[in-house]
């Protein structure tokens, strides 16, 4: 593909775990090849970027984010090859391809690690970071409380206590250590060799902790992801950093360093306000959202989403919302709730299912500043399995059909590296794409509309973001303006149907209605929304009188 610095601000992009979505030769494990055959589907579906979840070798006792080898690839789910034959054939399609990398920490299997704990002397024991008396070292809360009992783990190989703020088979490495920033930016040029156009950094949060005995920390802060994006911006010009960081909303425009760090930044707080909003049909959390953020404007990009791979995190929430969310969104069991934090639900699973209001919460993370970030699934409704452990709850595969084991992989179900749901409202059977493809009415085709209207809006990757104050809350108006053009979207959460009115300087002849079900009227400088229970409509006019061409920056 062609170089084309700042693709991201218009991307969609789509997250997947090639272990969870489709399976080409039968061993009940998703594979490239699997993935390459899925290309078409992701396409047609509209989306131009693929973030792909950890494909490394492991133990995979955290999800493939306990790596053992930063170089090579789980030889269940393909090659090398095979890596590099699904960058070539998504770049033939235009898609664009993001890989997770994990810093913060390795496996204990990582041959890091092993040549660390059996050798003192080695440069790979500055690697990690170490201490024969806990009770007298830094500490600092374990990011599973659930199931560890503080940071610190003893290792009877090395006769010392490592040190890691996840699980205990997952190290942290010392990221203060010179020697393994070096080794970082080799994995980074590597990947970056392969063809890939950028990374998506988890856990870079913790990154910035400090570490070991000492409490160590990297002496220039933000400048070890300076440094990775002068790495991968000397390899590929148009490569990209996109940052796991739920940080305090004060200290989030510091990763982006003035422009000189992360070119994206997953938005957590509007993530959580959103989702809330909608379910309860009122729509003051996404004020508070937005008065929470920093103005990101010129340096970065927000990452837009509504659900992702791991639990639904309710922590930025105010605490009064927080507890109501923990009780509202609990399933009848109390299974749900996990790390004392959030829910191992689906966006399907908090919304009861309710196509409509997930396609509505769609159309607002679409339409609000920033790429919006779809994750695999979403796109028909699927929920969550809570017979599964932890966060694996959602990561069950791909529901293709409603043939053997969803259409996902035609092992046997035991053989499957998760079952698929089949059985209740979310099952298979019920939910999938085959019975989705071309019903206009489906999750699936709406979801595909909204793509589209996002790739033809350009206001909304380049515009000015403002609310448009509104009565009643359930109802959430907003515009984007950029230069002479303005995108003016509306949305209802309420059952029932609201009307609302916004001054719109734009000419009725020069405005055009781009998606949604939504009815309005223009007059005398005004737009006035009809909208039904979840109704939502975009409209697009220039200022001037003039039509403008859809998808003109």
């Amino acid at each position: 593909m062609g170089s084309t610095t700042g693709w991201h601000e218009d991307a969609v992009i789509y997250s997947l775990d090639v272990k969870t979505f489709n399976d080409s030769d039968g061993d009940g494990w998703g594979d490239f090849q699997g993935l390459i055959d899925r290309l078409g589907y992701l396409d047609e579906l509209g989306v131009d970027c693929l973030w792909v979840r950890p494909f490394f070798p492991s133990p995979l006792r955290d999800n493939g984010y306990d790596v053992a080898d930063y170089y090579g690839v789980d030889s269940r789910l393909g090659s090398l090859g095979d890596v590099r034959e699904f960058v070539e054939r998504a770049h033939d399609r235009g898609i664009r391809v993001l890989t997770d990398m994990v810093f913060n920490h390795t496996s204990t299997d990582h041959e890091w690690f092993q040549r660390a704990r059996r050798d003192p002397n080695s440069k790979y024991h500055d690697y990690y970071l170490w201490t024969e008396h806990p009770e007298e070292a830094y500490s600092h809360p374990n990011i599973f409380p659930d199931h560890e009992d503080g940071v610190w783990t003893y290792d009877e190989v090395a006769g010392k206590y490592y040190y890691h703020q996840f699980y205990g088979h997952q190290p942290d490495l010392n990221i203060a250590n010179p020697a393994v920033r070096e080794e970082i930016h080799d994995v980074l040029r590597f990947w970056l060799d392969i063809g890939v156009d950028g990374f998506r950094i988890d856990a870079a949060h913790p990154m910035m902790h400090p570490k070991g005995h000492n409490a160590i920390s990297v002496a220039e802060g933000m400048g070890i992801f300076e440094e990775m994006k002068r790495v991968v911006r000397e390899q590929k010009e148009d490569a990209i950093l996109l940052a796991e960081a739920d940080d305090q909303p004060d200290q989030l425009d510091e990763y982006f360093a003035g422009g000189e760090g992360f070119d994206m930044l997953f938005d957590f707080v509007t993530n959580q306000h959103l989702v809330y909003a909608v379910a309860v049909k009122d729509m003051w959390p996404l004020y508070r959202a937005n008065e929470l953020l920093p103005d990101v404007s010129g340096v970065g990009q927000w990452a837009n989403f509504l659900r992702n791979h791991d639990e639904f995190n309710l922590l930025k929430l105010p605490h009064e919302a927080f507890e109501h969310a923990r009780e509202f969104f609990g399933d009848d069991e109390g299974d749900s709730w996990i790390f004392g934090r959030g829910h191992r639900l689906r966006l399907a699973d908090l919304y009861a299912g309710d196509h409509d209001r997930i396609a509505m919460a769609h159309s607002l993370m679409f339409s609000i500043r920033g790429s919006p970030v779809i994750l695999a699934g979403d796109e028909i409704g699927m929920g969550s399995d809570l017979s599964l452990d932890e966060r694996e709850s959602v990561r069950t595969p791909m529901q293709w059909s409603d043939g053997t084991n969803a259409g996902f992989s035609t092992a046997d179900p035991e053989a499957c590296y998760n079952p698929v749901i089949d059985e209740g409202a979310f099952s298979y059977r019920e939910i999938n794409v085959a019975d989705q493809l071309n019903d206009p009415d489906s999750l699936l085709e709406r979801i595909k509309r909204l793509i589209d209207a996002r790739t033809m809006c350009t206001e909304i990757g380049h515009g000015d973001y403002h609310i448009v104050d509104v009565e009643p809350k359930e109802v959430f108006v907003h515009r984007m303006d950029h230069r002479n053009t303005v995108l003016m979207a509306a949305h209802n959460s309420a059952t029932e149907p609201r009307t609302v009115t916004a001054s719109f300087e734009v000419p009725p002849a020069a405005a055009t209605d781009i998606v949604g079900p939504g009815e309005y009227e223009m007059a005398d400088g005004e737009i006035t929304f009809e909208l039904d229970a979840c109704d939502y409509v975009w409209v697009r006019g220039d200022k001037r009188g003039e039509r403008v061409p859809l998808g003109e920056p």
